[in-house]
């Protein structure tokens, strides 16, 4: 059993700064990729950041320049710092992950619980 806990969610101003992290814990687990996305109330959920555990990332148009995803290989996390954050960032924001569960070849694709990010004056 894989689970994907956020966490630095909260409330900030418009300009300002947030750093999320989400760890995957469990055992018998490799990780291929990680990634964020978020959904606003009304929307659909959509892709933020991803990145693999070789380094490439991919970012939405939307945050790019602003957002900057990382990873930490050894401490099965991955962090999004969200800088200049302006109101329409505002959304639940939830850590994806691509894993191979016990040598299994196939990837599963895990999400954490979500963790909120309301970004306001």
């Amino acid at each position: 059993q894989v689970h994907l806990v956020e966490s630095g969610g909260g409330l900030v101003q418009p300009g300002g700064s947030l750093r999320l992290s989400c760890v995957a814990s469990g055992s018998g687990f490799s990780i291929n990729a990680m990634g964020w996305y978020r959904q606003a109330p009304g929307k659909e959920r959509e892709l933020v950041a991803t990145i693999t555990w070789g380094g490439g990332t991919d970012y939405a148009d939307s945050v790019q320049g602003r957002f900057t995803i990382s990873r930490d290989n050894a401490k099965n996390t991955v962090y999004l710092q969200m800088n200049s954050l302006k109101p329409e960032d505002t959304a639940v924001y939830y850590c994806n992950g691509r894993l191979r569960v016990d040598y299994n070849r196939i990837l599963i694709t895990y999400w954490g619980q979500g963790t909120q990010v309301t970004v306001s004056s």
